[in-house]
């Protein structure tokens, strides 16, 4: 049994414990995970059987990519047909028992009107939301999903390198963020990297300096960035790079579909006595959370570790942000999207399981100041933990 087969059937183990009958897989990042082609249309898993995904286009791509059965969409008002007579017995047990069949969906990412679509076609059925279901199979990475991740971590690091040999003061925030994007352009970065998140978006991370950096804005995480414009406010600006305030580099690389997550932090000069102090802090809290990263440690624990970290540093008010903009985690997971599951944060109970890849990046952020931290992608292991971000670490001084 190949890859995708494995998970499809562990999907099929889900929704018979759900007593769900089907799933509609609409969403691309979703549709590729299950069948290793990111075309449009519907990916159709029955409880038990065979999956079939209903391609809108292009069909003749997908054939050649999915590894499932591939068929043409055709016209959508006769969808909910189709699928009665292909899963017949499906329907019809669902019929014979007088209940109403029960498929779920991705409704995390699915829009309203797409949803008041497939409702139309199958007006007899239930809908149910399937998101965590999804969400829950997909924090299980497997050794081909760890190899790509890997590799996205080599080569984010040569980036890293690269970039800060060739740091100066006056260099601008944005030939700094073109510079590792170029490179890893050159190594096989897909040029984008995916979040689920409802109109959360990001580009290859987070670069900024001093002030810039702490500038708040609408993306969930602890640093900002003035970005280029109102229209992307996030990320790098046209700011020089001055000396003695800190670089925050928080940059990512997606291979074949999957990203790996880290930050630096650097400086031209030396640091404010305050800022090392609260850079090293964040180191101590790595070292810590190391210690704990074990199967069956619950993640929320992870989390109120951390803050009772800051508390003890008397840093508080400035982890993960400041004021009414901080974030309320420690880490997440990461994959084939930035933002997946598990979380470390409160009200997460998920223990830790092999096969989840975590990033972990705590922060301290200094209004009109800049942002300090440092962030590693972990993967739980059966014994503990594997860091799979190789770049080096400490306060790099330049």
């Amino acid at each position: 049994m190949n890859e995708f087969a494995k998970r499809i059937q562990r999907l099929q183990d889900r929704l018979q414990e759900k007593r769900i009958d089907g799933c509609m897989i609409t969403q691309n990042v979703d549709i590729y995970y299950f069948t290793g082609s990111m075309q449009t249309g519907y990916l159709f898993v029955p409880s038990a059987g065979e999956a079939l995904f209903f391609v809108r286009r292009s069909v003749v791509r997908a054939q050649g990519e999915a590894a499932v059965r591939v068929e043409p969409l055709g016209s959508f008002r006769s969808f909910g047909d189709r699928l009665a007579e292909v899963y017949r017995a499906l329907f019809e047990d669902a019929a014979s028992s007088s209940r109403r069949l029960r498929l779920a969906a991705e409704f995390d990412v699915l829009p309203v009107q797409q949803l008041q679509r497939l409702e139309a076609v199958l007006p007899g059925a239930e809908w149910v939301d399937g998101s965590m279901i999804i969400r829950e199979l997909r924090m299980i990475k497997s050794a081909a999903e760890l190899a790509c991740i890997r590799e996205a971590a080599r080569v984010i690091d040569l980036a890293f390198e690269d970039a800060v040999q060739t740091l100066r003061p006056g260099t601008t925030e944005l030939e700094l963020m073109s510079r590792i994007e170029l490179f890893i352009r050159r190594q096989g970065h897909l040029g984008i990297m995916r979040m689920r998140g409802y109109n959360q978006e990001v580009i290859t991370g987070m670069v900024g300096a001093g002030e810039a950096a702490a500038i708040p804005t609408y993306f969930d995480g602890p640093a900002g960035g003035q970005g280029l414009s109102a229209a992307s406010p996030q990320s790098a600006g046209r700011r020089p790079i001055q000396p003695n305030e800190p670089i925050l580099i928080d940059i990512g690389c997606c291979i074949e579909g999957y990203v790996i997550d880290q930050t630096r932090t650097a400086v031209i000069g030396n640091l404010p006595d305050d800022l090392v102090r609260a850079y090293d802090t964040s180191e101590q809290i790595i070292r810590s959370i190391e210690g704990r990263l074990q199967p069956g440690v619950v993640c929320e624990q992870l989390y109120m570790h951390s803050l009772q970290m800051a508390h003890e540093a008397e840093l508080s008010e400035h982890f993960m942000g400041y004021g009414d903009d901080q974030v309320k985690f420690l880490g997440h997971g990461i994959g084939l999207e930035i933002d997946e599951l598990p979380v470390l944060a409160k009200g997460f109970s998920y223990p830790l399981q092999p096969g989840m890849v975590i990033a972990i990046e705590p922060k301290f952020t200094f209004p009109g100041r800049g942002v300090v931290g440092i962030e590693n992608s972990y993967v739980i292991t059966e014994n503990g933990f594997e860091k799979l971000t190789v770049t080096r670490e400490g306060l790099i001084r330049l």
